[in-house]
């Protein structure tokens, strides 16, 4: 088959989570947007549920949709991007849980579905979701008249502990919260490894639970091969690729895999990534494109059916650093046309 072979190893998913879980008295959740951060949401979700997880977290309402009919009743989906336009009669039909976010949200909210369940986000500081301390403040009392099911915000600089960022996000937090009767979240995977002055009642990992930083000793859980399509000799003074991206300097043996930035490997890995065939890295040679990428095997005694881009070899974050960007972009960029195999779970 000409596609790569996404392999999503649920069980290190798992005992990521479990880990994590280990490290707070708090409740556990879990993050699953962007299809599981790339991973699929449907076969991610069922194996935390089934692991334990009873809250789950997504950016959309069409997120949360789909979620439900994966989980069922039972858990609690809550919605980042809060109660938008529209939204109502998902929240309403399927018991979804919008984090609202604005003044706007909670009238929406509260005049459409007086009785039904909703969390607060917060602003502590990141300026991007969230009410700001002075509009909590106002608002605060008739909020909490209503019920709210938990109050949130979001770290800008968890993955960066010695940043004083954290403590002061913390400290507004606590200024904006002590004192209520509410369940409070306000760690994500770096505020779970920050301790547990960040933990309150309810941590809620993501880019931990696939493999990424700044969890280091998780578990590698993506595994992606890409097929060799084609092999060339190259000559010296000949070019590989769009624009003659590469010229070798010496003969070459050349391997075109089926891959490319419509598959999620971006263009800025042009030049700069490392395949793997077993434990003997394999540069990528010239320009990323569309469908194809190619590959110096010179070196192999055989020729490889696949070469491994994701896997022991090489984690999200490794081949992140090559692209001069970070884990989250790598994974949430992973193609569709991927044949996905789930073992574990």
């Amino acid at each position: 088959m000409a596609s790569g072979t996404l392999t999503v190893d649920l069980d290190a998913l798992v005992q990521n989570w479990r880990a994590l879980k280990a490290l707070t008295e708090a409740e556990t959740g879990a993050v699953v947007k962007a299809d599981a951060y790339g991973l699929g949401a449907g076969p991610v979700a069922r194996a935390l549920a089934k692991a334990g997880a009873r809250s789950f977290f997504v950016a959309t309402t069409e997120e949360a949709a789909s979620l439900r009919h994966t989980l069922g009743e039972g858990p609690t989906i809550y919605i980042f991007s809060g109660h938008m336009a529209g939204d109502t009669d998902m929240i309403a039909d399927l018991g979804l849980v919008p984090l609202l976010n604005s003044i706007e949200q909670l009238q929406r909210h509260f005049e459409a579905l007086p009785q039904a369940p909703f969390g607060v986000q917060l602003d502590t500081g990141m300026n991007r979701l969230g009410m700001e301390p002075a509009e909590w403040g106002a608002l605060r009392d008739v909020v909490l008249a209503q019920g709210p099911k938990l109050l949130m915000s979001h770290l800008a600089c968890a993955d960066e502990p010695q940043s004083a960022m954290n403590a002061l996000q913390l400290r507004v937090f606590k200024e904006m919260t002590d004192g209520l009767d509410v369940p409070r979240s306000l760690a994500a995977t770096g505020g779970t490894l920050l301790g547990a002055a960040y933990h309150f009642d309810m941590v809620r990992p993501g880019v931990g639970l696939y493999g990424g930083a700044p969890y280091t000793a998780a578990q590698p859980v993506a595994y992606l091969d890409l097929p060799v399509v084609q092999v060339r000799d190259v000559q010296a003074g000949e070019s590989v690729g769009y624009n003659m991206g590469y010229v070798a300097r010496q003969p070459k043996r050349v391997a075109t895999l089926a891959a490319g930035y419509a598959d999620g490997l971006i263009r800025a890995l042009s030049g700069k990534a490392k395949l793997y065939a077993g434990p003997r890295d394999c540069a990528l040679l010239g320009r990323v494109s569309m469908d194809l990428i190619t590959v110096d095997i010179s070196h192999l005694s055989e020729i490889p059916r696949s070469l491994t881009l994701l896997g022991r070899q090489q984690g999200v974050d490794t081949l992140a650093t090559a692209a001069g960007t970070i884990g989250y972009e790598i994974l949430t960029s992973l193609g569709a046309r991927y044949t996905r195999r789930y073992t574990g779970g």
